[in-house]
């Protein structure tokens, strides 16, 4: 029998259950036991779908109030001093680990551990943090035994999930100041996890699910060393412990190979077929004789249906050479990254709905796969001639193909994909129009959203107020926004985007090519859940998308106002993309509109315009070689063609979320924006080295503080970073701004931190004019 699995399940719940109840607790409405018990409503109610759906193999310790990685953290006791002596309750440690924590009037004040993004997906961990004196310590009532024994109560057992020692230690970090090499302790951290498994093991769990996703990477060889010494003394526990099912996705793992072979004692192994399928020959060559393999052949990562008769195919390839009991048919990662029902979508269009799978559907679709295996496709005859239908139907429709969009991507010519003039010709005419001064400053685009634009906004889609009333009401909010601007005293407005819901899909809104759900919600960090847009077709900018408001904004400023883009990278790698043609395709499809929005803000009177692109080091492939050049080649070419329409007068600036710029620092210097910000609060000074390594001439904003956070830093701190970034910038590149857009933020807590982040700069203006 080929047994189904589901590697993870989707926390948020059906209506975003958990960022209400998360938020309701941060805000001090309900109690730490009622957001407990909703955690435990979800987890049920998640177990209870797949168990209904007739999943044999049903995943636990999946769930989490924040994130996984930060589960593990907590887990094994790696809290540093500035968090572990404030003596907090388990929950509020957690919190102040993933978000800070600042209670003026207890003494507390403590910023989050540094977030990143989770491999190329837009999702985000908690990056472990370890001290040159690192100890680990077993927590008292370990989640992931007390979640199997709250299934097991509920009727249901579960494979409890677990990131793999080798991974936990590979994704983390040395703290600030210090020199330990994470994976150096890894014979210190290896005693918890057999303590931990021998614990699941007394508890009734039968396989642990152990995620080891960095065997995708190109691994630095210590690492990669590590697997084998790890995995042999865990295997070497024999029943003392689970089954370990041994799990990578995202990506293949052919040129760590190797590392399979010497984990053949484990009991199974799991690979991410939808990324890589041709993979799979190559990883059961290297099986050992009695393991099983699990495969990845439903997308965990996309909303499309998966496509019966090509999995079908590819599991009964590892059947002839396995057997029906050497095979599971899964997921090629958690289910996390999809949303969580179609069945909540009532207004999608039937003909496009019906070409999706969230992550309900999902969940039946290993069922059909493996019962087709198993018993036969006369078993699952109806599902398998519903979803061929639905593939062949998607595949002839006229939505998907656009002659116009495809005659005018082959009329680009290379002039379109260069400025007028190089860097120094532009800056200088930039300083003549726009007059700014030397540590200017900005914010990344947007401000707080509050609950009454949130109302409006809700009321004209319902209809309950005319675009009239609606366009008033925006025109006052922006007016507000351009007046706290200039009490602050910042020096290049934003016009502060309370229009827009999303910065992908309020574009998507006004492209064609664009599907648009209601519930389909993602968790992104934390709380933060997206709505991404779906890409089904060609697409083309029917009319000007932002210029309007822009305009507004820039009528009633005393500053530059700077309009608001998101890049066409962005755009394609937050939402999901067409799996049907190559993504370099959309791109350029998503440049060619946004060309024309920059061309009518600068006709519209804005000079300074940036091009957001935090995605475009997510999308980098995750290894080094031919497909990263391919990709860094294509992308970059699309930011290009998307601003390069523009006098040398226009200012065109962009932000990137936190990358290792190290990794396509010749790519951001390709990009050829004027003015860069990246966000980098979190980050040690010391990465911005790359570009004075690589003598980078244009300008720069490094985030100076934390927008994840509520936490408000001080002038003094902001200071000491500026401070810290002047070793490797020089002052006449260095603009002073926060890590990301504030629409997250409230207002109080924002106008503080800008208050003292403009004073901080300031200072330094002061400071470096007396100099000069």
């Amino acid at each position: 029998m080929v047994q189904s699995a589901v590697l993870g399940f989707p926390r948020m719940g059906v209506n975003r259950d958990l960022k209400k109840a998360t938020e309701s607790y941060w805000a001090g409405k309900s109690s730490r036991d009622e957001l407990l018990a909703e955690g435990k409503r979800l987890r049920q109610e998640h177990w209870k779908i797949q168990k209904d759906a007739g999943v044999d193999i049903i995943p636990s310790n999946d769930f989490s109030f924040y994130d996984q990685v930060l589960d593990h953290i907590q887990l094994f006791g790696v809290i540093p001093e500035k968090y572990a002596k404030y003596k907090l309750h388990q929950i509020d440690e957690f919190f102040a680990l993933g978000r800070g924590r600042q209670i003026p009037d207890e003494g507390v004040d403590v910023p989050s551990l540094e977030m990143v993004k989770w491999f190329d997906s837009n999702y985000h961990y908690v990056k472990p943090t370890f001290d040159n004196n690192q100890t680990f310590k077993l927590s008292s009532n370990p989640k992931p035994v007390a979640e199997f024994l709250e299934a097991k109560e509920a009727g249901v057992i579960t494979r409890p999930v677990l990131v793999g020692p080798v991974s936990f230690l590979a994704l983390g970090k040395a703290d600030r100041d210090q020199t330990v090499v994470p994976i150096s302790l890894l014979d210190k951290l290896l005693p918890l996890y057999e303590d931990l498994l021998v614990k699941l093991k007394e508890a009734g769990a039968e396989t642990v699910q152990i995620d080891e996703p960095t065997l995708v990477f190109d691994l630095p060889p210590r690492v990669k060393a590590a697997f084998k010494p790890a995995y042999e003394k865990l295997s070497g526990l024999g029943d003392k412990i689970p089954k370990l099912v041994f799990t990578t996705y995202f990506g293949d793992i052919i040129h760590n190979i190797d590392v399979l072979s010497s984990v053949q004692e484990l009991y199974a192994v799991h690979v991410d077929l939808v990324r890589n399928p041709e993979q799979l020959d190559t990883v059961i060559a290297a099986l050992g004789p009695k393991q099983i393999l699990s495969l990845g052949v439903v997308d965990g990562r996309n909303i499309w249906k998966t496509n019966f008769k090509r999995a079908i195919e590819t599991v009964e390839t590892a059947i002839q050479k396995l057997g029906k009991d050497r095979v599971i048919v899964a997921t090629s990662s958690s289910l996390l990254h999809t949303p969580h029902t179609l069945a909540s979508e009532k207004k999608l269009d039937a003909e496009v709905k019906d070409w999706f799978s969230f992550a309900v559907e999902k969940t039946s679709e290993v069922v059909v796969i493996a019962k087709a295996v198993t018993d036969g496709p006369d078993s699952v005859r109806d599902q398998l001639e519903a979803n061929a239908k639905s593939i062949e139907a998607r595949a002839t429709s006229k939505r998907t193909n656009d002659k116009k969009v495809k005659d005018r991507q082959s009329s680009i010519t290379d002039e379109m994909f260069n400025r007028k003039s190089p860097f120094p010709i532009r800056i200088s005419q930039q300083q003549k129009s726009l007059n700014l001064p030397k540590f200017p400053t900005t914010t990344i685009g947007s401000f707080p959203q509050t609950k009454e634009i949130r109302l409006q906004r809700n009321r004209f889609t319902k209809g309950e107020i005319s675009a009239e009333e609606y366009d008033k009401f925006i025109e006052k909010e922006i007016q507000d926004v351009v007046n706290i601007q200039e009490e602050l005293g910042l020096d290049v407005y934003v016009h502060g985007e309370p229009e827009r819901n999303d910065m992908v899909q309020y574009f998507g809104e006004r492209l064609t090519g664009y599907e648009f759900t209601t519930h389909a919600w993602v968790q992104s960090y934390g709380s933060r859940c997206v709505r991404p847009p779906i890409i089904v077709g060609d697409i083309s900018r029917p009319e000007p998308m932002t210029v309007k408001e822009s305009k507004y904004a820039a009528s009633i400023s005393k500053k530059p106002m700077k309009g608001m883009l998101t890049g066409p990278i962005t755009c394609l790698r937050w939402s999901f993309p067409r799996d049907d043609i190559h993504q370099s395709v959309q791109a350029e499809q998503l440049a060619l509109a946004l060309r024309d929005e920059v061309v009518d803000l600068e006709a519209a009177g804005i000079y300074v315009i940036q091009v957001d692109e935090p995605a475009l080091r997510e999308g980098l492939p995750l290894r080094e070689g031919l497909e990263r050049e391919n990709y860094l080649s294509w992308a970059v070419k699309s930011f290009r063609l998307s601003v390069s329409g523009v006098q040398d007068s226009t200012q065109i600036h962009s932000h990137f979320c936190y990358s290792e710029f190290q990794d396509f620092f010749q790519a951001i210097a390709s990009l050829d924006a004027d003015v860069l910000s990246i966000e980098n609060s979190k980050s040690d000074a010391k990465l911005l080295k790359v570009f004075v390594d690589e003598a980078y001439p244009r300008h720069i904003g490094p985030g100076v503080y934390d927008i994840h956070s509520p936490r408000i830093p001080s002038e003094q701190e902001i200071k000491d970073r500026i401070q810290e970034m002047l070793r490797y910038l020089s002052p006449d590149q260095l603009w002073v701004d926060p890590d990301c857009g504030l629409k997250t933020r409230q207002w109080k807590e924002t106008k503080a931190a800008l208050v003292n982040m403009v004073n901080a700069a300031k200072f330094f203006r002061e400071k470096y004019s007396k100099s000069t």
